[in-house]
């Protein structure tokens, strides 16, 4: 679905997005930490799935866009990023561990406390249930602790690997 959005800051730009099926018919954009630069990077948010934002010019094109042209013809595009990778940086800090020491279990709400960046408050819903398959997790009195588990990220990255090798033409 291609839509054309305005900002009274900006110029109109082209985002190609899924269309929210919520009540409202809105999705979140999320301000978060990139997993590896550790910059600040857009994030959309709709339907319990997390994409992010990407960018594309031709060198020569134009978008009409109502009455206004969009002379540059970029287009910003969302595609479906699996939230393991943007939180794995935030449970390897959060389980505090040095040396042989595996470290702290931490509950949810903590670990995605992150100090300016409130956008990872709106994964809450979703990050237990991915974490689960790269942290140990013990409940107390119906609280969830979580530890980022070495193994099962090997296990979990191994798997991501063999997906991609399974969906390449060689």
């Amino acid at each position: 679905m291609a839509l054309w959005c305005e900002n009274m800051a900006l110029p109109p730009r082209v985002l190609v997005a899924p269309r929210p099926s919520g009540a409202n018919g809105q999705g979140n954009i999320l301000l978060l930490r990139h997993p590896k630069l550790e910059e600040e990077t857009q994030y959309l948010f709709t339907d319990g799935q997390l994409h992010e934002f990407n960018w594309f010019k031709e060198r020569y094109g134009s978008w009409f866009l109502g009455d206004y042209v969009c002379e540059d013809g970029s287009v910003y595009y969302c595609t479906l990023v699996d939230p393991i990778f943007v939180l794995l940086p935030l449970f390897e800090a959060a389980r505090m561990s040095n040396g042989k020491d595996l470290g702290k279990f931490r509950q949810l709400d903590e670990i995605l406390y992150i100090e300016g960046y409130p956008g990872y408050q709106h994964l809450m819903s979703i990050a237990g249930k991915h974490m689960e398959l790269v942290c140990e997790v013990k409940e107390v009195a119906n609280m969830k602790f979580f530890r980022l588990d070495d193994s099962k990220v090997l296990t979990w990255m191994c798997c991501k690997v063999h997906s991609i090798k399974e969906l390449s033409p060689n």
